[in-house]
């Protein structure tokens, strides 16, 4: 039986899950965006989230083009989700993004 996407039930346990070879089951594109970013794996990140039409999807998109080192990009995605470009470490700008979106 499949599963309905979700979102993480609270933030400690999905960071925790970033030890792991393995995203959460069931997340949705967003959150398993965010997870695939956080370990790294950028174009599987970007797949998951690159033709999602929310706010909360363009901001995780910005976030990876940030990543990727394409600020021209980053900021287009930055104005679609209605937020200032990041500055800073990527790192924690995906923690902030994830505790944003968990609490939001």
């Amino acid at each position: 039986m499949r599963h309905a996407a979700h979102r993480p039930v609270d933030l400690a346990s999905f960071l925790a899950s970033l030890a792991g070879d393995q995203p959460p089951d069931g997340l949705d594109p967003v959150f398993a965006g965010l997870w695939h970013g956080l370990k790294d794996e950028w174009a599987l990140a970007h797949g998951l989230v690159q033709d999602l039409e929310t706010a909360e999807a363009a901001w995780v998109h910005a976030w990876l083009h940030r990543i990727e080192g394409d600020d021209w990009n980053a900021g287009y995605w930055y104005r679609r989700a209605g937020r200032e470009a990041a500055a800073g470490d990527t790192g924690e700008e995906g923690r902030a993004i994830a505790a944003a979106l968990r609490v939001g």
